[in-house]
């Protein structure tokens, strides 16, 4: 999967989730995401997928938590 088809594919993710699950699901697409996207920069994310850059720190935050989930047994690959 390219780039561009990750960030559309988080764009359509966030579009489809319940107001109320917003957040929840854009935490969840960063860390199924994380390994195709650990080259980038966390602005870089923020402007592929449109979010305001703050968000950016959020996706480091959750790059890094994914290294731990995967060590812990989560298979991003199911998500």
């Amino acid at each position: 999967m390219t780039e561009a088809e990750i960030y559309s594919a988080i764009t359509q993710a966030l579009a489809d989730a319940p107001r109320n699950q917003y957040t929840a699901e854009l935490h969840l697409q960063m860390i199924k995401y994380a390994d195709q996207l650990k080259s980038i920069t966390a602005k870089e994310f923020s402007e592929g997928v449109g979010l305001k850059s703050s968000f950016g720190t959020e996706f480091s935050k959750m790059r890094n938590l994914t290294t731990r989930l995967k060590a812990a047994g989560l298979n991003t690959e199911q998500l």
